[in-house]
């Protein structure tokens, strides 16, 4: 396909502040800790999404110990070389951090950060990569590198990467220098890419991997009315790269638009037990292929905002997990992303 072909856009979930306020949920087993190890910082997107949104999800009912910073872009550099540029992002989160756990004691967040740096540099990302961890002032924990792409549709208004940058050789080149830092490496792929995942899986073991958002089965585009189709590839899938010791998941992010599910277009906001009903195979699927000790709980926020809130979103997960022991809990609300991001 020529680079100057536009591409269907699918439309995100967007968050409505006054459609959410419509219903509202206490949480349950309010007394579960858990680490949130994957949420976003904003200016303008999602209508902002600052320390005060933060805090006051934080505070909506569940006992949210410690979070996760992951890279989206957020307040990168406007001056120097563009391939330091996303360092901005981590200075600025740490800048946020340090203020905001200065003012309340109950939730440290950001107490990791994954940040961006464009692996296709090759080589000569190291230097991004040292900056970055420089920038964390001991916060910094991994790259997340946007690689979700298809060649049917595009989603949201974020650029497309190239399709296949999982294989391209320049940027394992890049990749091989995660581990020289001790670094993780957060994948944001489609179902489709999952294969291009596992290769690159085994070519570095000793660099731990992330699969985000559950490896996004598609909902959307070619994949819309096939979901028991989708279900099964995607299972086959992930029965293989679950096998690679150095590869964990992230449970959640299945509000988002692009995995098809219909919530963010109801009148009223979706309840807790809705979410759990619809959500439930893909959850269970996940932590049978990979046990709970590499699975972790992820709110996604505040993208999964355009769904439900987040004392809904936490609740839905816990009704999944109601028949679970507690220390399959413990492992999949804190101690899997405790270990996974050293905090």
């Amino acid at each position: 396909m020529s680079s100057t072909t536009t591409l269907p856009v699918i439309p995100r979930a967007e968050v409505r502040p006054g459609w959410l306020a419509q219903y509202s949920e206490a949480a349950l087993e309010p007394d579960l800790p858990i680490i949130d190890p994957h949420h976003h910082l904003a200016d303008t997107n999602w209508g902002g999404y600052l320390a005060p949104d933060l805090l006051a999800d934080l505070n909506s009912g569940h006992r949210i110990e410690q979070t996760v910073f992951i890279q989206v872009g957020f307040a990168y550099r406007e001056e120097g070389p563009e391939a330091l540029k996303p360092v901005g992002e981590t200075e600025r989160v740490v800048q946020i951090a340090k203020e905001t756990n200065a003012a309340q004691s109950k939730t440290q967040i950001c107490a990791g950060i994954v940040g961006f740096a464009e692996l296709s540099l090759g080589a000569a990302v190291e230097e991004v990569l040292a900056a970055q961890v420089q920038a964390g002032e001991g916060r910094f924990r991994g790259i997340r590198c946007h690689a979700a792409a298809h060649d049917k549709f595009q989603y949201g208004v974020m650029h497309a990467p190239p399709l296949h940058v999982y294989m391209d050789p320049t940027f394992r080149e890049g990749f091989a220098k995660l581990a020289q830092f001790g670094l993780s490496f957060d994948s944001w792929a489609y179902h489709t890419q999952l294969a291009e995942l596992t290769d690159l899986a085994k070519a570095y073991p000793d660099t731990p991997i992330v699969i985000d958002h559950i490896g996004v089965p598609l909902g959307v585009g070619p994949y819309a009315g096939n979901r028991g189709g989708v279900f099964n590839e995607w299972k086959k899938l992930l029965q293989s790269i679950a096998q690679l010791p150095n590869v964990s998941i992230k449970l959640g992010g299945l509000g988002m638009s692009v995995f098809g599910f219909p919530f963010h277009k109801q009148l009223k906001p979706p309840t807790s037990l809705e979410l759990a009903d619809a959500w439930r195979p893909y959850i269970l699927t996940c932590i049978d292929l990979f046990g709970p000790e590499r699975c972790m709980f992820e709110s996604n926020f505040p993208v999964d905002k355009g769904t439900c809130s987040y004392a809904v979103l936490w609740n839905a997960f816990k009704h999944i997990t109601s028949g679970m022991s507690a220390g399959e809990k413990r492992l999949l609300y804190h101690d899997t992303a405790k270990r996974f991001y050293r905090l």
